[in-house]
């Protein structure tokens, strides 16, 4: 089996875990494989398969045969040699509760060799061709997963039936050997059958099964933060389709722990247009922001220097003395400094019309004195509501975020009261000009998917559903 096809493979089956981990959650990350999905598997598979069949080793035969006058004559079939297999017909399904089950007709093949015959007082070889018609193979898959989450398959059961086997030989006396042909076609045929299924179970579990081991369940994104990508739930097999859970969560490398909060139920509907579908639920975004808000990597500073020159109000005490009235007394001509900080972790909203975000966060205000340690001036609560928009590619998923209007509020100040209303357009083109762009900048480097690697998706399309993002895509390798 091909690199690139254990990859595909491996790809589909990576949906496919059918023993659920110990403690597993709801998932936050959902998916299903449509008809046309597993269409493309078993395309895909049965190829691989034929190729595997051509290469099949096929023992020597011997054995004995009586004829008229001389008796009993040995015979021996020997540097048997397949040039051809192939597997025209096939079908693919899945099993509730086990796998998948592959089905291929109307498979046929050619064989070559030479023979010998012997008798005590003469011998006599030649060469034979063998015409193989009628092969049918059925074979289970049984699906599963280890503790960790990776994806396990096996043979579950195989089955092979040769309908029609023909010999011809070739040679001096050929004409008497071929009338003997039946015993050695039904002995050929009883060799074949078990050789196949012998071939379909070593390359299951030669190939695909420690390929399918390879798989990381895990996807480290930076020195902060991983994404878990592991199965919670068995899949649940229908006519059409296999529908999987994955647990779709961001974790901290630091310090995991289990987050405050629980995945939504999803109203996954029923698509057969592309080949995969996810659904990426608000909790897979929500535990990202968990994960970044405990490390205190949302936490921004903002000096005068990040202020694009062309903004005229300088993050120092004299531009905000008209703000401010008593800061330019106290600390006068100095440089400032904001830290913005969230309140809490942010929380993420996702409907049919939009994707957005309530976040809330304090700026607390410094003045850098002149041996450059801090004097705590004011702080002041910010709110406002983000709206996000999301995109994918072939193998990640980005976001970009747009800013509303930000509501200030004077939560504590060590320089006298003032009004924060007049600083809201301060704060509003700080945020916009400095804020923004660095998360931006974040977000477009975007998350990767669960898939390995060289496996790509096309035809890609994101939806707003109710709790979470529709993405469907068809299965492409390279």
């Amino acid at each position: 089996m091909s690199k690139a096809r254990n990859l595909l493979l491996a790809s589909l089956l990576l949906c496919l875990h059918y023993s659920p981990l110990s403690g597993a959650t709801g998932p936050g990350f959902v998916g299903r494989i449509t008809d046309k999905g597993l269409d493309y598997a078993r395309q895909e598979g049965v190829a691989a398969l034929q190729q595997k069949l051509a290469q099949l080793t096929l023992p020597d035969f011997s054995g004995s045969f009586r004829v008229k006058v001389i008796g009993r004559v040995d015979y021996k079939l020997y540097s048997l040699n397949i040039r051809s297999f192939q597997l025209p017909s096939s079908a693919i399904a899945p099993v509730p509760g086990t796998g998948l089950k592959v089905s291929i007709t109307n498979a046929f093949a050619e064989v070559t060799g030479d023979w010998l015959v012997k008798k005590r007082w003469f011998k006599d070889h030649g060469s034979f061709d063998l015409k193989v018609e009628g092969i049918s193979i059925s074979v289970g898959l049984k699906l599963g997963a280890d503790a960790s989450g990776r994806p396990t398959v096996g043979t579950a059961d195989c089955a092979a039936h040769i309908s029609d086997v023909k010999v011809h030989f070739s040679g001096r006396l050929s004409w008497l050997y071929n009338l003997f042909h039946k015993n050695i076609e039904s002995s050929f045929r009883n060799t074949m059958e078990g050789k196949v299924c012998e071939e379909v179970s070593s390359s299951i579990g030669s190939k695909l099964q420690p390929f399918l081991q390879t798989l990381p369940v895990t996807a480290r994104i930076d020195k902060v933060s991983g994404i878990d990508y592991s199965l919670v739930a068995p899949p649940v097999a229908s006519q059409n389709s296999l529908d999987l859970d994955l647990k779709g969560e961001f974790f901290s490398l630091a310090h995991r722990s289990a987050p405050p909060f629980t995945p939504p139920a999803l109203a996954f509907p029923v698509d057969h247009d592309r080949m995969l579908y996810f659904g990426i639920s608000t909790y897979f975004f929500n535990t990202a922001g968990l994960v970044y808000y405990g490390a205190g990597e949302m936490n921004f500073f903002i000096t005068d220097d990040m202020v694009p020159k062309e903004f005229k109000v300088r993050l120092n005490t004299t531009c905000f003395k008209p703000f401010v009235p008593q800061l330019e007394k106290l600390y006068p001509n100095m440089l400032m400094k904001l830290q913005v900080s969230p309140s809490s972790a942010p929380s993420l909203t996702i409907t049919p019309d939009a994707i957005s975000l309530s976040p809330a966060v304090d700026i607390r205000a410094f003045a850098i004195l002149p041996n450059a340690s801090l004097a705590s001036l004011f702080v002041i609560g910010a709110s406002t509501t983000m709206s996000a928009k999301v995109s994918v590619n072939s193998t990640k998923i980005f976001g970009s975020l747009k800013l509303g209007k930000l509501q200030l509020s004077l939560k504590h100040s060590d320089v006298g009261p003032f009004s924060v209303q007049l600083m809201e357009a301060i704060m509003n083109y700080l945020a916009s000009s400095t804020l923004l762009p660095a998360m931006n900048a974040r977000l477009a480097e975007g998350f990767p998917l669960p898939l390995p690697d060289h496996v790509e998706l096309s035809s890609a399309f994101l939806q707003l559903r109710q709790d979470f993002l529709l993405f469907g895509a068809d299965v492409r390798y390279g």
